[in-house]
């Protein structure tokens, strides 16, 4: 999808170790047919596997730690946080690898797991990014990227080298499925069941947007998620109960069935076996009885066509 508005987008997986690093290659291998470039912090040619990605049209990177101010590749348009790392400083140079924009209009997509302290570092950013752009007079001019470069300026501040961050979360089990979207400190998208329509929406944004359009597209996909829940809810909520009212209906029939039979039989009126089924197993007449009491009917006017 991405590549259909950016044709030479670039996805990045930052993994938490050489083992990880080479099993998310083998696998991203598997899908797109093409063999990613892999670089581990302690090769000795990194920079220039890293220089010779930023200068193709490769679809996909997968690096360990390497995230600190000299990775700089302007076409990433897709990140995976595939790390266990969690410092927050990490955190704000993983974003920033992919905040850099060539053109008016380019979006990333960074996939993050719902670890809460991973989460937290998000919100955090969004937070630090609103401080630092402040807000606008009315007749100000608006640069609509000055977002996207205030965050690479927080996220490159200060920084220190990437083998030095070292706290981590273990995962002990987990799930490749979609949670939801955070853009503009808003959430979209929860709920959505893996493998829908729902989930596509918001996997498939285009990579070229306006920020603006972004959060249209984004709340115009979430209504319509809404309303084909509320849709299926109802359908839910109706098929029962229309199932029960045909079944009691069938059930209602055939108990006339037999009793046109009985009477037929015994030469009197429909009405007087129905009234002397009531009798003998109570309730209302048969238009408001219930589905046990017409059973109960069946049951007894079946025993009387036994005795005959």
């Amino acid at each position: 999808e991405v590549r259909r508005h950016v044709p030479d987008a670039g996805g990045l997986v930052i993994a938490t170790n050489q083992t990880n690093a080479r099993a998310y290659a083998r696998v991203l291998e598997s899908i797109t047919g093409e063999k990613p470039t892999v670089v581990l912090s302690d090769d000795a040619g990194a920079s220039g596997r890293i220089e010779s990605f930023s200068a193709s049209a490769d679809r996909w990177m997968v690096a360990v730690r390497m995230v600190s101010e000299g990775v700089d590749v302007p076409r990433l348009a897709v990140g995976v946080y595939a790390t266990a790392t969690s410092t927050p400083l990490f955190f704000a140079q993983a974003v920033g690898r992919f905040v850099r924009t060539r053109r008016r209009g380019e979006v990333a997509t960074v996939f993050l797991p719902t670890v809460p302290i991973i989460l937290a570092h998000a919100f955090s950013l969004e937070r630090q990014r609103d401080h630092v752009l402040g807000r606008r007079k009315a007749s100000e001019e608006i640069d609509v990227w000055a977002e996207a470069e205030a965050l690479v300026e927080a996220a490159n501040r200060g920084e220190g080298a990437s083998d030095d961050l070292m706290g981590s979360f273990e995962a002990l089990d987990s799930n490749a499925t979609f949670d939801h979207v955070l853009f503009d400190s808003q959430q979209f998208g929860m709920h959505a069941v893996p493998t829908s329509d729902d989930e596509a929406d918001y996997l498939g944004l285009p990579g070229l947007l306006e920020p603006d359009q972004i959060t249209h597209l984004l709340r115009e996909r979430q209504r319509r998620q809404v309303r084909r829940h509320e849709r299926t809810e109802r359908r839910e909520r109706v098929a029962p109960e229309v199932s029960l009212h045909r079944a009691l209906a069938a059930r209602r029939k055939e108990l006339n069935t037999l009793v046109s039979q009985y009477a037929r039989v015994k030469g009197v009126p429909h009405s007087h076996v129905h009234a002397e089924l009531r009798r003998e197993c109570g309730g209302p007449a048969l238009a408001a009885a219930t589905t046990d009491q017409v059973e109960a009917r069946i049951t007894m006017i079946r025993g009387w066509h036994n005795r005959r």
